[in-house]
């Protein structure tokens, strides 16, 4: 088969999943404007019924945000200035933040080869003032969940999974999000299932935990003239449901893409000395919002990438712990060995669906080159 020459491969491209939508995007958006139902219209209910049929559970309730939904997820279970909540220090600042805000402190527990929180580590870290803990599916490959739960269930200790990477991942073939108390998904544009704009979902099998949280986003009103807590405005936009409910047509055939995009990286890096690719182990199936190797000589790698028109990313650089706001939590470099020496070796790939085969070889191709020269 004759080689194309090297085209522009960016890290992510927006641009042309939304161009192949547009007439749809457009309709339901014009749809939601003829209604001028804009806040909490009929489509955030029929996605929200949507988005907890595809996790497994009773309830869904839309926010305007993943972080929000991370951050009502806590308050509604009671978190409160003094409490700990334990969780990974490589993830998004978004994980660390959420606690932090109601006053309760981060506490890490360092991760394992697969960049999730090791389980093995959780009850060592556990204190008289740990009320939750906070498993990411980072990457979107699902956490060790039976081990997790099993350790907070013997502790008395809430599981809020922080889920925003990972819709449609799976451990022993149940959905992220039903395995805890609360599961809190992302729908930034980035994320597998994206907006056009900002959304969160919060999922419970918890029918009063639900209508808590119904009313806590929607500035406490239980109904239009009762406000029966004080809380504050974060509702998902009737635009954003609309847009998802297009979008969530597609959802499980870009699983499938990315899926097998890895698979193909999987396949064409495996045998090269100085690259390690984290395992999908049994009982996992893991949805690949970003695929993240450890590599030798990264700079000098996506510096070689970038000069042939390939985009990568590194999801995250810098550790929350030593990040410029973590450092009031106590930790210092060396806290966390793993996720340290991670955070110095991760590259991003461009997984998106829309990939060629091609592009897909040509990533491999010259990833291969770079550590022959």
């Amino acid at each position: 088969m004759q080689k194309s020459t090297i085209s522009q491969i960016p890290y992510i491209d927006l641009k042309s999943q939304h161009a192949s939508l547009k007439s749809e995007l457009l309709s339901a958006i014009g749809g939601v404007i003829d209604d001028a139902y804009f806040i909490l219209g009929e489509q955030v209910a029929e996605f929200e019924g949507k988005f907890a049929q595809l996790c497994g559970v009773d309830y869904a309730i839309g926010v305007n945000s993943g972080t929000d939904a991370l951050i009502f997820a806590l308050k509604a279970l009671g978190i409160r200035s003094g409490d700990e909540v334990i969780t990974a220090p490589n993830s998004f600042v978004a994980s660390a933040t959420c606690i932090r805000v109601l006053g309760a402190k981060p506490v890490f527990v360092d991760v394992g080869d697969d960049y999730n929180i090791d389980p093995s580590k959780i009850p060592a870290a556990i204190t008289p003032k740990t009320k939750a803990i906070i498993p990411v599916h980072l990457t979107g490959r699902p956490c060790n969940m039976e081990a997790i739960v099993g350790i907070a269930q013997e502790n008395g200790i809430a599981v809020v999974e922080d889920a925003a990477q990972a819709i449609l991942a799976e451990y022993q073939g149940k959905p992220v999000g039903s395995w805890g108390t609360v599961g809190c998904f992302s729908l930034h544009p980035l994320k597998n299932l994206g907006t056009c704009g900002d959304g969160g979902m919060i999922v419970t099998n918890d029918a009063e935990l639900s209508e808590k949280l119904k009313v806590m986003r929607n500035i406490g009103l239980r109904t239009r003239d009762d406000c029966v807590m004080w809380s504050h405005n974060s509702r998902l936009d009737t635009l954003q449901a609309a847009i998802l409910l297009v979008k969530l047509r597609y959802l499980q055939q870009w699983t499938q893409q990315r899926r097998a995009n890895a698979d193909y990286y999987q396949t064409h890096l495996a045998g090269i000395p100085q690259i390690q690719i984290p395992p999908e182990r049994e009982g996992e199936k893991c949805v690949y919002h970003t695929f993240v190797i450890q590599v030798e000589r990264r700079e000098e790698l996506r510096q070689f990438l970038s000069n042939r028109g390939i985009g990568t990313a590194i999801h995250y650089p810098v550790p929350i712990h030593l990040s410029t706001a973590g450092k009031e939590l106590g930790y210092a470099e060396g806290s966390f060995p793993v996720t340290e020496q991670q955070s110095r070796r991760i590259l991003s790939l461009p997984i998106y669906p829309g990939l060629t085969v091609d592009q897909l070889e040509q990533v491999c191709e010259n990833i291969k080159s770079f550590y022959q020269t």
